[in-house]
């Protein structure tokens, strides 16, 4: 479904200011996958979701999505072709009513709404319960809520998340990505970037691993003992080459020499 193929990004390029985000970052999800990014800040969580989506145009590389190349394309574009984000900080407009904050999610459809409106308050009961009240009004969690409805009414086939935990206590965390696990499981593709692991996610994540850094990118696939090793002592531990994972050299894991899982 989505095929990201050696994707750099530098800011201000030739300036003294410049900064690479990205470097060769390649990546392969298919249809129905749940894939969660770590890294510590600064690693290019963040930048490659914007990449993704069209807020960021690449330096260089190339980003496939359903066979149709979407690199450098307008976000709206993007949008239509089923590729959405929940941005960090959640972004809703807090003068707005939860309805009209949903139906804003819908912008560029033309259809009937009502049964993807429904759909969401199935998901999250309590945006129903407060469909009139003012997105500012909520709370954090119910902003989350409110946030990920809103991304959900493009339909989308590719669900991005960026920081989707920040600012929320452990159990709202759990909550909220039991739904988002739901959501997953009827056919929406999720690509995850937490900004922390903390104890309350820790006892959710069964999904496949992204480890970014400044130098090096690692994938953790389902079951894997490193993966929960990375999670449980991702506090300290940044990075951990693939050469010393336990039980398999790099060549079994199917690690090419960038050291981005194929």
């Amino acid at each position: 479904m989505l095929n990201i193929q050696s994707i750099s990004k530098t800011f201000n390029p030739g300036t003294v200011n410049a900064k690479q985000a990205l470097s060769g970052l390649s990546l392969h999800l298919n249809h129905g996958d749940f894939v969660t990014i770590i890294g510590s800040n600064g690693a290019g969580k963040s930048s490659t979701l914007r990449t993704i989506s069209g807020l960021v145009k690449p330096s260089g590389g190339k980003i496939l999505f359903a066979g149709e190349d979407i690199t450098g394309k307008d976000p709206t574009q993007i949008v239509t072709q089923g590729v959405t984000l929940v941005p960090e900080g959640r972004r809703i407009f807090p003068d707005m009513t939860v309805l009209e904050n949903l139906k804003i999610g819908a912008y560029l459809r033309k259809d009937d709404l009502s049964a993807d409106i429904e759909w969401v308050y199935s998901l999250f009961p309590r945006l129903k319960e407060r469909s009139w009240q003012a997105g500012g009004t909520l709370s954090g969690g119910e902003q989350q809520m409110l946030a990920v409805g809103r991304a959900l009414m493009s339909r989308p086939k590719l669900l991005m998340m960026d920081e989707p935990s920040l600012g929320l206590a452990p159990l709202v965390v759990r909550d909220i990505f039991s739904i988002i696990q739901e959501i997953n499981k009827q056919g929406v593709t999720v690509l995850n970037a937490p900004g922390t692991v903390d104890a309350g996610y820790r006892g959710e994540i069964k999904v496949p691993l992204i480890n970014l850094d400044p130098k090096h990118t690692a994938v953790f696939h389902p079951g894997d003992r490193i993966a929960q090793l990375v999670i449980q002592r991702y506090v300290e531990a940044r990075f951990i080459p693939a050469e010393t994972l336990p039980g398999s050299d790099r060549a079994e894991r199917g690690f090419g020499s960038t050291g981005v899982a194929s």
